[in-house]
């Protein structure tokens, strides 16, 4: 989820790139770059870090031109550096390119292209595009062709935009899947692209926004569209009244709410690069897992705090089911206060969104002194605790703006149950058949998550009925036990209505007490092997007069029969159901929210990463 901005016209570009790139660094601030055409040459600028930094590199070596192409980077392969920076440069410096999205078969190409003598100047994924373009470019003469040529062998979603010193009259962009948006803003005797609006938003309101698998060729006067294939597309432009600040959130009013529908890319790009569907393999090559370690592994402890611990407790189950290896979920926070009993057969994982959660941290060094192997999950790549780790998953869902966690906790619940299924793979505990059959149900997600957003009319209806409440006890059992936590504490983070979550099967030892006509209960209740026993409590609860919310699977007509209000689900796997379920509940909390006049992004006394004890 990185930020694209490009300008050809008659004005200087490295102003108009600096501003457009600055009004999209929430998508990405880990590096940043610039490459600008200027009496027939191409020049380029990156650095490390913030905007800040590439903003003094460039008042201390300026560089200028009227046709440029700028990117600010959440980086996903590849550590953040200024190697690793966008724009790349291709080997004789003739073509350039920016790039949003993962290619999922880059290594196979990369290969190909280093047999072939190119050599490779950073550790990512994109720069296998610039090569693929400059080859081509040399065989077809014109970059139009040769960008068609190469974005047929891209697997994955994209979002690229390119330009060669060989033809200084046009930058070409295109699309393709979900990665991101492009956007070309029509000007006059000027033009501009961009990822998402807010970059050209003051330059124009006039917006052409490509679909999955079109091409534009962007010049001063003139844009063609057209699909990769070459198909001519007469486009619509779209007159856009949005204000720049509102811009960045798009059609949603708060970023939670955009993090919150962007599940379906997160979770597609999760698994980008990582599922081989026909072969029904997983591949996670930041782990540095070998057979041999895999093998020797007696324990897992799982580590984290808030929604990534609740995380954890889903990862606990998954771990121990596919992968038939002990494991543990410890708060990070009382971890290294208890003395763990961890050795070198155990293997630590630290689960955080930023990477930078002080008590996380703390657990990871405790562990690393006990001897554990020390892997991470983590959505920031660089952070302290992917440097620290000896292997890692990176979430791949671009940076949550959101304090209130949602497409960081759902990516999270996929990376452990592959890392579950590559644990019993490599150990020789799964039949061929059996982890296909795992890998092939992966497929199914991202499509299922979107039927859960399509309904959030039906969860904005429940949020009205429940706006008031002062108390919500949430239950659930087995694996979506952690999901009623979850659904608690969101609850709590953003509406401020005090909430608790039970296994529900605790609920005769004490919370039954609490059940009467002014306390709503969330049950989360599919069809799952807990289902029967879930069925129980919403009766015991019915029968106390309580007001009952279920999480069902779609359909279940036994369910809607006995609750007050359903939010629906489509069914799904048992082990990738925490995935579906959380969903509802993130819509359920933000609408609670909204509907009691608070500030959903930045819930009072929080922060997004705590980085003191």
């Amino acid at each position: 989820m990185c930020g694209i901005v490009g300008y050809i016209g008659e004005r200087d570009a490295t102003p108009l790139i600096l501003g457009g790139l600055k009004k999209l660094e929430y998508r990405g601030y880990d590096s940043a770059g610039l490459a600008v055409l200027k009496n027939g040459q191409i020049e380029v600028r990156r650095n490390a870090g913030k905007l800040v930094n590439l903003e003094m590199n460039v008042c201390e070596q300026p560089i200028s031109g009227t046709l440029g192409i700028g990117h600010t980077r959440w980086a996903t392969h590849g550590e953040p550096s200024a190697r690793n920076a966008h724009p790349h440069l291709s080997g004789s410096g003739e073509v350039v390119v920016v790039h949003n999205g993962i290619v999922e078969n880059f290594i196979e190409l990369k290969e190909e292209l280093v047999t072939e003598g190119v050599v490779f100047q950073s550790d990512t994924d994109t720069e296998t595009i610039v090569h693929l373009i400059e080859k081509f470019l040399s065989v077809t003469g014109d970059l139009e062709s040769a960008a068609r040529k190469a974005l047929g062998q891209l697997k994955g979603a994209h979002g690229i935009v390119v330009f060669t010193s060989r033809e200084p009259d046009k930058i070409i962009a295109a699309r393709i899947g979900n990665a991101g948006g492009v956007v070309i803003g029509l000007g006059e005797g000027e033009n501009f692209i961009a990822s998402d609006i807010p970059a050209i938003l003051e330059h124009t309101r006039k917006l052409i926004f490509l679909e999955s698998r079109q091409m534009a060729v962007v010049t001063r006067e003139d844009v063609h569209i057209s699909t990769i294939e070459g198909t001519v597309i007469h486009p619509q432009v779209s007159s856009v009244a949005w204000d720049p600040v509102s811009a960045e959130k798009g059609e949603y009013r708060h970023f939670m709410q955009k993090e919150i529908h962007e599940q379906v890319r997160s979770l597609t790009d999760t698994l980008a690069g990582r599922v081989n569907f026909k072969e029904g393999t997983i591949r996670l090559p930041q782990l540095n897992l070998t057979v041999e370690k895999a093998k020797e592994v007696e324990k897992i402890v799982l580590t984290a705090c808030g929604t990534a611990s609740h995380a954890g407790m889903v990862g606990r189950i998954l771990i121990e089911r596919i992968a038939g290896i002990p494991a543990a979920m410890e708060i990070a926070s009382e971890f290294r206060y208890s003395d763990p009993i961890v050795n070198d057969k155990t293997i630590l994982i630290a689960i955080s969104q930023s990477g930078e959660t002080a008590d996380t941290l703390a657990a990871m060094e405790e562990g690393r002194r006990k001897g554990a192997t020390i892997w991470s999950i983590v959505n920031a790549i660089g952070s302290q605790a992917m440097r620290v780790a000896d292997g890692s998953i990176s979430m791949q869902t671009g940076p949550e703006i959101g304090v209130a966690s949602t497409k960081a906790f759902t990516a999270p619940l996929v990376d452990l149950y592959m890392l579950a299924i590559l644990l019993a793979d490599l150990r020789g505990d799964l039949s061929v058949q059996e982890r296909k059959k795992l890998v092939e149900d992966l497929r199914l997600i991202p499509e299922l998550a979107g039927r859960c957003l399509d309904r959030e009319g039906e969860v904005e209806e429940t949020a009205y009925l429940l706006r008031e409440s002062k108390d919500m006890l949430y239950l659930g059992r087995g694996i979506n036990m952690p999901i009623a936590y979850e659904g608690a504490l969101k609850l709590k983070e953003i509406s401020y209505i005090h909430a608790e979550a039970y296994p529900a099967g605790e609920m005769k030892h004490g919370p039954i007490a609490l059940i009467d006509e002014n306390m709503p209960v969330v049950a989360i209740a599919i069809k799952d092997p807990w289902y029967e026993k879930m069925i129980s409590q919403i009766e015991q609860a019915k029968a106390r007069g309580g007001i009952v919310v279920a999480v069902a699977t779609e359909g279940d007509e036994r369910v809607a029969a006995l609750v007050d209000r359903v939010l629906w689900v489509p069914e799904a796997p048992w082990m990738l159901s925490p995935v579906l379920t959380s969903i509802p509940l993130q819509m359920l909390a933000y609408h609670i929210a909204t509907m009691r006049g608070l500030d959903v992004d930045q819930p009072r006394n929080l922060a997004k990463s705590v980085t003191v004890e």
